[in-house]
């Protein structure tokens, strides 16, 4: 028997066992009897699996079948959030929660079939050697790299801090590809970015909690601005899929008073936990309102249920994605990983956050739009005494109409392939070799905007005149995004885009309804206090 089938097996086992321990048998009176159902159980697998290996037409890897076959569907029988993670992705996601390795500094991905540079990091070894997005990498240290996708050649670039990395990279408008010798160092990466929207007015933007340095990172840049002299803040969690527990504890509490409960969580073999605050002193003066939509998760969902339910902030936008499972990791067999669903989440006011999925398939429970599932049953207040329903995810105070998209953007949306979009594209052609820049300010102009006309015909994108003056001023926001990124850099790109955001204006007005909460629930606090 190979180390493969060794370890399959070995895993299979080591997962039933788990489950005898979490209580799978819990209805079971006798523990003797739980474990003489999982042996059997373990054993028909395993003959199953000695069946299939001798029996079967083609060859069979025992990988694959326990990988990607028993186990994930096992699982599949749970919940749409407990799931396998083989040893690379573990890797990977251990990276990102650390938010440091060594290596160049470059976010890569698929292009068709190629690796291509999404972005080298501002100050990175990568950016010194002036690689460039849209660079298609074709080979590390010689080795060529065209049958490779990303994750195998991230592995590639990364290294010891101090060594050296030769990158060969083929470039728009340049006839021989571009060979540079990198030295690998340490890359910190964030994804906080706070700046002044307008005067008196900051906006803080965290796009994901997967890092264990989002809380330091929002201290570090709101200390940065003076945020002491803000007269309002909006938090924008759109978009915003979750992560650490501990970052949205830690963000959230800040700006609630000192040992206000943030979030719960409660399970069958967990008793209930509660995650309280740890204030700061310069984060309570001022009102905020936080921007959230239908793909804010899990850890972003904390963040404004803790401080919608605290009457902390004005909630604006459409309501968000419902995912309230508590997810433990569990390592197994080599570098493998288990993230079972332990708990789940509730607010302070008791919510439930996560939505139903009982009545659907996984599929449409992550992709089909999702209206508003909110239990009636699950009726709650603020501390101020206003009504809030769980069961469905966090129901903004304020709805913002979703945008209706023509055909074309609609089309243009989809035209992805394999993470790379057809402004992207553009973008490779648009400097077509030359180093890029713009200067401050900059707008897409005429011209511009008949060269990206030109260029959707060429990749037969179908469409109208008519269509294309129809979202004219969209698309224009669109091809600035993707020659600002270029010529400056995403930060630059990002706050372009979000200082002409319709939504985060509308946040700006909604100012005084946030203040207006703040001020009722301390009259409320005031008066319970008085009546002891």
């Amino acid at each position: 028997m190979n180390i493969r089938k060794t370890v399959g097996i070995s895993l299979l086992a080591a997962l039933v066992g788990f489950a005898a321990w979490v209580g799978v048998s819990a209805g079971r009176v006798h523990a003797a009897s739980q474990g003489e159902e999982l042996d059997r159980t373990m054993r028909s697998v395993a003959a199953v699996f000695a069946l299939v290996e001798k029996n079967y037409a083609d060859p069979v890897s025992s990988e694959k079948a326990f990988y990607q076959g028993a186990i994930p569907g096992m699982l599949h029988t749970l919940d749409p959030h407990s799931v396998f993670v083989d040893p690379a992705e573990y890797r990977e996601m251990q990276r990102r929660q650390r938010a440091q390795y060594f290596g160049v500094g470059m976010e890569i991905s698929m292009d068709q079939a190629h690796v291509v540079v999404i972005r080298p990091f501002p100050g990175s070894p990568a950016s010194r050697a002036d690689l460039r997005r849209g660079d298609v990498i074709v080979a590390v240290d010689d080795k060529d790299t065209s049958a490779l996708e990303s994750p195998a050649v991230a592995d590639l670039l990364r290294g010891p801090r101090g060594t050296q990395v030769r990158i060969s990279v083929r470039r728009e408008g340049v006839p021989d590809p571009v060979t540079v010798d990198v030295t690998r160092g340490a890359i910190e990466t964030s994804v906080v970015d706070a700046f002044w929207w307008k005067p008196g007015i900051i906006y803080l933007n965290i796009n994901s909690f997967e890092a264990q340095n989002v809380a330091k990172d929002v201290e570090d840049d709101l200390a940065k601005l003076g945020e002491q002299n803000a007269a309002g803040l909006v938090l924008d969690l759109r978009d915003n899929r979750g992560g650490l527990v501990n970052e949205a504890v830690a963000v959230a509490g800040r700006f609630l008073r000192d040992g206000q409960m943030v979030v719960s969580h409660h399970g069958r073999a967990e008793a209930e936990q509660p995650f309280r605050a740890r204030a700061v002193a310069a984060a309570q003066h001022y009102p905020m309102v936080v921007l959230v939509n239908g793909d804010s998760a899990s850890a972003s969902e904390i963040v404004a249920g803790a401080l919608q339910d605290h009457d902390r902030a004005w909630v604006l936008g459409d309501t968000t994605f419902g995912k309230g499972l508590v997810q433990q990791q569990f390592p197994l067999n080599e570098g493998a990983a288990l993230l079972l669903t332990i708990a789940h989440y509730f607010t302070p006011s008791g919510r439930l956050i996560q939505r139903d999925y009982t009545h659907q398939s996984f599929f449409d429970y992550y992709y089909a739009h999702h209206s508003d599932t909110q239990n009636q049953d699950d009726l709650k207040t603020t501390d101020s005494g206003r009504k809030v329903y769980g069961g469905g995810g966090i129901t903004p105070d304020e709805k913002y109409p979703n945008p209706h998209y023509t055909l074309l953007q609609r089309r243009l949306g989809l035209a992805w392939t394999q993470g790379v979009s057809v402004y992207y594209r553009f973008g490779n052609t648009f400097f077509n070799g030359a180093k890029p820049t713009l200067p401050t300010g900059w707008k897409v102009d005429d011209d511009t905007l008949s060269r990206f006309k030109a260029f959707l015909k060429a990749q037969q994108v179908v469409f109208t005149d008519a269509d294309f003056e129809a979202c004219k001023d969209w698309l224009k926001e669109q091809i600035r995004w993707e020659l600002y990124f270029r010529a400056f850099d995403k930060d630059t790109a990002d706050r372009a885009r979000w200082q002409e955001d319709p939504e985060i204006k509308k946040a700006t007005e909604s100012m005084p309804r946030a203040q207006s909460l703040m001020q009722q629930v301390e009259r409320v606090l005031a008066q319970r206090g008085a009546r002891g």
